[in-house]
C-alpha cells in the first residue's frame, strides 16, 4: 500500500510519469518480432465498400447516404499516406497516433436501416469499407449498456472506439494508457469535425457499463476495450436534431489496492476506473468549486482575441487541413505571428464563432472543468517568451 490514501489514478500518474531522471531508464529496446498489426481482421462478414463514395460531388439520390458516412470515416480514421519501410509499409491515418502505432479501432452500431442492416461493422481502415460481422438487432442491448441515453431513442447509427492495449503498449508499457488516451481524443476531434462537415451531430458518451459494451462487440476485455460511443445524428433529419445530454458518469474512486508490479500498470488503472452500473448516475458531474490558483494578478495579459478562421466553401479548406496534417520532426524554425497563434486558439476554443460555418457551436465534451491550457512561447512575433 502507498502511504497516503491517494487514488489509483494518481499512483498510476506518478508511476508512470517521465521526469529527467528517469526518462532514459524508460526507453527499453523494442522486440520488433512482436511488433503488433495495427489493423483488425475479420474472417467472415458482408463488405461494404466505401471507396466510390469519397468524391465530395453530389451523387444521386440514395448515394448521398454513403457519401457523407463514407467521408466521415475516411476523414475520421482513414488511411491518408504509405511510407515505405524495410518491412511492412506504414499507413498513416487521417487522425495522429503517438509512434503511429494507431491502438484505436472504429466499429458501427445500426440500428437497421435502409442502407444498413441492424447489426455491428468494423471499419476497416485499410481498404476503406465497412464488414458486417454480426447481423442482428443489437439496438436495444446498446442503449441498456448506455444506460437508456435519450440520444440512442431517436438515432440510428453510433460510431463506438476502442482501444486495443499491446499496440501501444508494445512501445510505451505502463505508459500506453495515457497515450492510448492522446489518441482517442485527437480521433474523436476528427469524428466531431468530420461530422459537421456532413451535417452529423456526433453526440459523444463516456459513461456506458464497460462490461456490456465490450460483450456487445465480442471483444476480449483484457486485449481490447471500448473507449467511447457517439451517437451520429443525422440533421437533415429534423427528427434528429437532438439537445445535448451527460457525456461523462464517474466511476469509483479506488483507494485500497495493492503494491502493483511494472508491467501491470495499465490493466490494473483501467478495471479499475470501469463502470458496471447506473446507480450514481446523478453524481457530481459540476464544475467543482475549486480556486483558480493559476488566476494571478500581477500577471502580463494577452488578448487573443480574434477573427474566425474561413475555412471555405463547404468547409473544403477544413477536411484539406485534415486529410493532409503531418507530424515532422525536422522544424524550420522560423517564428508563428501572434495572429496564428491567436487564430489557433480561436478556433480550438471559440466553437460558438463558427456556427456560420455549420460547425457545432457547442460540441460534447467530457468534463472541461478538470482541463487547464498552457502555452509555452519560445518564438512568437509579437509576444515575449514564457510560459502563458
Amino acid at each position: 500500500m502507498p502511504d497516503q490514501p491517494i487514488s489509483i489514478a494518481q499512483y498510476y500518474h506518478e508511476r508512470t510519469k517521465y521526469d529527467p531522471q528517469t526518462i532514459a531508464s524508460k526507453s527499453k529496446g523494442l522486440d520488433w518480432s512482436q511488433q503488433p498489426y495495427p489493423f483488425k481482421e475479420y474472417k467472415i462478414g458482408q463488405t461494404f465498400d466505401l471507396k466510390p463514395y469519397l468524391s465530395r460531388q453530389t451523387v444521386p439520390q440514395k448515394g448521398d447516404f454513403w457519401r457523407r458516412i463514407s467521408r466521415i470515416l475516411g476523414c475520421s480514421y482513414g488511411l491518408t499516406a504509405k511510407i515505405a519501410t524495410m518491412g511492412s509499409p506504414l499507413y498513416l491515418r487521417s487522425a495522429p497516433s503517438a509512434g503511429g502505432l494507431y491502438p484505436a479501432e472504429v466499429y458501427l452500431i445500426s440500428r437497421g436501416t435502409e442502407f444498413l442492416p441492424a447489426g455491428l461493422y468494423s471499419y476497416q481502415g485499410q481498404s476503406h469499407s465497412l464488414l458486417l460481422f454480426w447481423e442482428s438487432d443489437v439496438w436495444t442491448n446498446l442503449q441498456s449498456a448506455c444506460f437508456w441515453n435519450p440520444v440512442l431513442e431517436n438515432t440510428d447509427i453510433a460510431l463506438v472506439t476502442s482501444a486495443i492495449f499491446y499496440r501501444s503498449a508494445w512501445r510505451y508499457e505502463d505508459r500506453a494508457y495515457r497515450r492510448i488516451f492522446l489518441d482517442t481524443g485527437h480521433l474523436l476531434g476528427n469524428i466531431e469535425l468530420s461530422a459537421s462537415i456532413n451535417d452529423y451531430r456526433a453526440h459523444l458518451i463516456g459513461g456506458f457499463n464497460d462490461s456490456q459494451m465490450n460483450e456487445l462487440l465480442y471483444l476480449d476485455s483484457e486485449k481490447e476495450s471500448v473507449m467511447t460511443v457517439i451517437p451520429l445524428a443525422d440533421l437533415l433529419n429534423i427528427r434528429q436534431n437532438l439537445p445535448p445530454s451527460t457525456t461523462a458518469l464517474p466511476s469509483a474512486t479506488t483507494t485500497l489496492y495493492p503494491k502493483i508490479a511494472e508491467g501491470e500498470l495499465l490493466n490494473s488503472l483501467h478495471r479499475a476506473t470501469i463502470i458496471a452500473t447506473d446507480e450514481k448516475i446523478e453524481a457530481n458531474i459540476t464544475p467543482s468549486n475549486w480556486e483558480d490558483k493559476y488566476n494571478f494578478p500581477f500577471c502580463l495579459k494577452v488578448s487573443v482575441t480574434s477573427r474566425p478562421v474561413n475555412w471555405g466553401e463547404d468547409l473544403i479548406d477544413l477536411e484539406s487541413t485534415m486529410l493532409k496534417r503531418r507530424s515532422t520532426r525536422a522544424y524550420s524554425g522560423a517564428s508563428l505571428s501572434l495572429d496564428e497563434l491567436r487564430a489557433l486558439l480561436h478556433f480550438t476554443y471559440q466553437p460558438q464563432d463558427y456556427a456560420d460555418q455549420n460547425l457545432d457551436p457547442n460540441p460534447d465534451y467530457f468534463d472541461l472543468d478538470l482541463l487547464e491550457t498552457f502555452i509555452a512561447v519560445s518564438a512568437v512575433t509579437g509576444l515575449e517568451e514564457g510560459c502563458y
